[in-house]
């Protein structure tokens, strides 16, 4: 499975990229929202998870633009932002799934 992982902060990023990498994953990191958008669209994944406090384009902003370039795959919001509302938010910007940090 390829997966994209955008996630400013490092550690959480080795974490998450180390685990899914012992599952037999290929992964590709993005630090940013600007470098996670553009990956997005110009990648071909299997799953995207998103961060929603990112760098330069936060991650609501870069799902929607995802979405409105056509790109399908499953995106998975990775995030401390988690009250009723951010769910709900990080949804309806195009989100399938919806998982709280510390994980």
């Amino acid at each position: 499975m390829r997966i994209l992982l955008v996630e400013d902060d490092a550690e959480t990023a080795r974490f998450v990229t180390q685990g899914l990498k012992q599952n037999g994953n290929h992964v590709e990191a993005a630090g940013n929202g600007h470098d996670g958008l553009y990956r997005a669209t110009t990648g071909n994944f299997d799953l995207i998870i998103v961060d929603r406090m990112l760098p330069g384009l936060d991650g609501l902003s870069l799902v929607r633009a995802a979405r409105g370039t056509g790109v399908a795959a499953p995106v998975l919001f990775l995030t401390a932002l988690g009250s009723v509302d951010d769910r709900v938010l990080g949804l309806e910007s195009g989100g399938d799934d919806y998982l709280v940090k510390p994980f």
